[in-house]
């Protein structure tokens, strides 16, 4: 976060194809003066540093990026696409979109999330067909005429193709990187030439230009998750003033506007429905698929399909901070939250790479003044060794994984906010359930009501609706509903305080009332012994009760019930089948508790204050790693206690922002769905850690003993990087709900 003295920037830089490449920008721009807090994100594209002022300009850090061979420009307008090789004379080029970014708002969104160009159009691509067509032509040369001329000819495609290569290797020397990619391929090629290889320096060249190429796609494949999130929100609205109708720009509409949305049209805009009502498909935020009925009053989603009937809604959000604008930020900004297997790989390549060119010399120097063996011979193993060398492959295992796990999730409600909450949501032995909200759907229903002598219902509801006005606490709904039902009037209430754990108080026509736990009303007079008898059988049915009264006045008791979700028990079964124990904390009675979960069949604790929750993750936490899931409000102090935090919720702020996840479905389900996503990804990652690692390993041996050569060293790094990648972009397909 930026302070007082620091402006925080932000850019959008294209190009990079794997996670070397946001190490070459991170180590770039944070030597320059007054830089700090350098971030990069690799599949949002995202540069992010704070500023000193009057320290380096702004322009400045474009330049250093642009010499590395990227593109960039400022958040919101529109950086080149893919401009990485800039080839000896080629002009480049700004797409006429940029000026219509710059002045227009919109334009500026709509040009963040323009795709990728084909490959053959970038300058990677073009510089695969210009070495491609060099090697084909030198080979041609050789085949018409003579080894000797066509070894010319290899010459040329290999310095022609190496100069672009080597200017970037010169940029990330100059700016203290001397172990890069680029450095190795124009050593690599240059000292191939020396010895007399050219054609396999050529080969050699072409091969990494393809290799690139094949990075970027894959590169482009992770992205398109994110992207198409973005393109759910349409771009046009059927903006309501005065009775009329007309087209505007989605990215236009301002909290309070109405606008009309037809059958089959996406919903343009975070609204409430105020007319009419209608199936609506939420299944592009929440990954539902059922659509479900939505009337006046109900919370809709930029980006859900209205399926029936024409809908009138007041916006309620910003388009900027609508609920698909959250996901995609938390998704891009998740990238951040590195894991520690990711930290420790960043680490070990540091020492890794000087490593393999310490080694390199060795075997280039050791054979031939110990052993009296050929230079040339050890020269060129030692040149192979180099390319096979680069870390690429290794570095790119864990973010292509995360990130392609990050928008699986995203696709079916499951948030996770990066990598670290991945690693450790695979890890859990253990999770911790509240009810209300959470095991239950959260809306319950006023099933009793008993009254004391000389009350009539009508009084109990009335007193208990004055303490329970503008409560949201779904206890205090269900008997604001109720009371509602009955046209009983509700007085209003003056010095109303909830107490935590045990209910609420309040001035209620002009004397102190409360609606609190039987256990509380009992401890200070609030109800009698032969309520008591009632109360118990009612929260023996798994009814919650609470007690109505008034200083040494017992009005009465209110009983409810909170159905479980209908997928409560699968989910624990599901949990169960996992290997995994789940447990209940329950601020409710211990019976209703006991009804509850002997239905679900978990453990469970009941009576409990958001301390005493608090407690108990603090002691579940040293037998195991627990995944704690509430509503992300009153839970709040458990959810950050636990080693993973989840929130329930569909799309609300706290779903998204508070906690380490959040599952948008409000479906039980889905947290071992969550759980099977984590394991997947770190299988996922250990293969390609292991098929990093693996394919160095082979050829670093065959090169050693001569097996094999320069061509094979680079398909083994580029190949590798991009036999990574694409096993990282499975995990896009993978469906965690359905059980393995």
């Amino acid at each position: 976060m930026a302070s007082e003295t620091t402006q925080r920037r932000e850019w959008t830089v294209t190009g990079m194809d794997c996670a070397a490449c946001t190490t070459k920008v991170v180590r770039a721009v944070e030597r320059m003066p007054g830089v700090s807090e350098v971030r990069v994100a690799l599949m949002a594209e995202r540069l992010t540093l704070d500023l000193m002022p009057d320290s380096t300009s702004p322009e400045a850090i474009e330049g250093v990026v642009r010499k590395l061979g990227f593109g960039i420009a400022p958040k919101g307008q529109q950086a080149p696409r893919k401009k990485a090789f800039v080839l000896p004379g080629a002009v480049p080029t700004v797409p006429a979109s940029d000026e219509q970014a710059a002045s227009d708002p919109a334009a500026r969104e709509h040009a963040a999330a323009l795709p990728d160009k084909s490959w053959h159009q970038t300058a990677k691509g073009r510089l695969v067909i210009l070495t491609g067509t060099l090697l084909a032509l030198a080979w041609t040369v050789e085949l018409l005429t003579s080894s000797e001329v066509g070894y010319w000819a290899f010459v040329a495609a290999c310095l022609i193709g190496v100069v672009p290569i080597a200017k970037r290797a010169f940029e990330a020397l100059r700016m203290g990187q001397p172990f890069t990619i680029e450095g190795l391929m124009t050593i690599a090629a240059g000292g191939a030439l020396l010895i007399g290889a050219a054609e396999e320096a050529a080969l050699v060249v072409f091969l990494f230009a393809v290799g690139e190429v094949l990075e970027g796609v894959a590169a482009g494949k992770a992205r398109q998750g994110i992207r198409a999130l973005a393109n759910l929100v349409p771009k046009t609205a059927l903006l309501e003033e005065a009775g009329q109708t007309r087209t505007v720009s989605a990215d236009s509409l301002e909290i309070g506007q109405a606008v009309l949305v037809r059958p089959g049209d996406r919903i343009p805009a975070d609204g409430e429905i105020i007319e009419g009502t209608s199936g609506v498909d939420e299944s592009p935020v929440t990954g539902e698929s059922v659509p479900r009925s939505r009337g006046v009053g109900d919370a809709v989603f930029a980006g859900s399909i209205n399926t029936e009937a024409v809908l009138r809604l007041r916006v309620t959000r910003e388009p900027s901070d609508n609920t698909i604008a959250r996901i995609i930020r938390l998704v891009e900004e998740a990238e951040e939250a590195r894991a520690p297997t990711e930290r420790f790989i960043d680490r070990f390549s540091r020492i890794y790479m000087p490593a393999i060119m310490a080694l390199s010399a060795l075997v280039i120097v050791v054979p031939p003044l110990a052993f009296g063996q050929d230079w040339t011979t050890w020269i060129y193993r030692g040149l192979a060794l180099l390319l096979i060398g680069c870390p690429c492959a290794l570095v790119i295992s864990v973010p292509a994984s995360i990130a392609s796990a990050l928008s699986a999730g995203a696709r079916r409600g499951l948030l996770m906010k990066g990598g670290a909450v991945i690693e450790a949501a695979a890890g859990v032995t253990h999770v911790v359930f509240d009810k209300t909200g959470t095991l239950t759907q959260g809306t319950p229903i006023v099933t009793d009501l008993v009254t004391a002598p000389g009350v009539d219902e009508a009084e109990l509801l009335s007193v208990a609706a004055g303490v329970e006005a503008g409560s949201s606490h779904p206890l205090a709904l269900a008997i604001l509903r109720r009371t509602k039902e009955a046209a009983v009037s509700v007085p209003d209430p003056r010095d109303a305080r909830a107490l935590p754990g045990r209910g609420a108080e309040a001035i209620v026509d002009g004397a102190p009332a409360w609606v609190t736990s039987p256990t509380h009303a009992a401890e200070i007079g609030g109800i009698d012994a032969s309520t008591l008898v009632e109360v118990a059988a009612l929260e023996s049915a798994g009814k919650t009760v609470v007690a109505v009264f008034r200083s040494g006045r017992p009005l009465g008791v209110i009983a409810m019930r909170d159905e479980p979700r209908s997928d409560a028990a699968a989910a624990i079964g599901q949990l169960s089948a996992m290997g995994l124990g789940s447990t209940m904390l329950t601020g409710d009675n211990p019976r209703t508790a006991a009804a509850i979960a002997k239905g679900l069949r978990l453990d469970f604790r009941a009576s409990m204050m958001p301390e005493d929750k608090l407690t108990a993750i603090r002691a579940m936490n040293r037998d195991g790693r627990v995944m704690m899931i509430g509503d992300g409000i009153n839970d709040a102090p458990a959810l950050k206690e636990a080693h993973v935090g989840i929130a329930m919720g569909s799309g609300t702020d706290v779903a998204l922002e508070t906690a380490d996840g959040a599952i948008l479905r409000d479906r039980v389900t889905d947290a071992p769905a969550l759980i099977r996503l984590s394991r997947a990804t770190m299988g996922n990652i250990r293969q390609n850690v292991t098929l990093a690692l693996g394919l160095k390993a082979v050829f670093l041996v065959t090169t050693v003993f001569g097996v094999t050569g320069l061509w094979i060293a680079i398909l083994a790094d580029t190949g590798a990087t991009v036999l990574v990648t694409l096993n990282a972009l499975r995990l896009l397909a993978f469906d965690p709900t359905r059980e393995s």
